[in-house]
């Protein structure tokens, strides 16, 4: 279950492996998702980034307390043990409708878990390449 604050991704490693890990876009959020094959009964992790892209330093905390809030709501509905998810912030994730907010991360995250329970192997397959 999320709501614990020890289930967060801080480090920058955490990130740069769930970086090559499947990912899904919606309007307001992009959420990679990260199995761990060394704790597959353990905690849902969350991380949560937001680059300067998005705007200044308020608009980038705006965007990231959205997804938190959004998280510790959807996560133990729809995340699975023992897997990571990083969730960045888009253009649209500060001012969209928190219904719509909701609806976004929603949807990825069943998207990402139907992939998962879809695939015989490595989902690498369905992450977009990076030419």
């Amino acid at each position: 279950m999320y709501p614990d604050r020890a289930a967060r991704i801080t480090e920058r490693r955490d990130f740069l492996r769930a970086r090559e890990a499947p990912r899904i876009a919606r309007p307001s959020v992009v959420i990679q998702m990260l199995a761990r094959k060394d704790d597959p009964d353990g905690l849902t992790r969350a991380g949560f980034t937001a680059t300067k892209k998005i705007g200044n330093a308020v608009v980038r905390n705006r965007a990231k307390r959205r997804l938190r809030a959004a998280a510790r709501l959807l996560l133990p509905l729809h995340g699975r043990p023992g897997t990571d998810y990083v969730f960045i912030a888009r253009a649209q994730t500060a001012n969209r409708s928190w219904p719509a907010l909701l609806d976004d991360v929603k949807a990825a995250l069943i998207s990402l878990a139907r992939r998962e329970r879809g695939s015989t192997g490595d989902l690498r397959d369905h992450t977009p390449s990076k030419t």
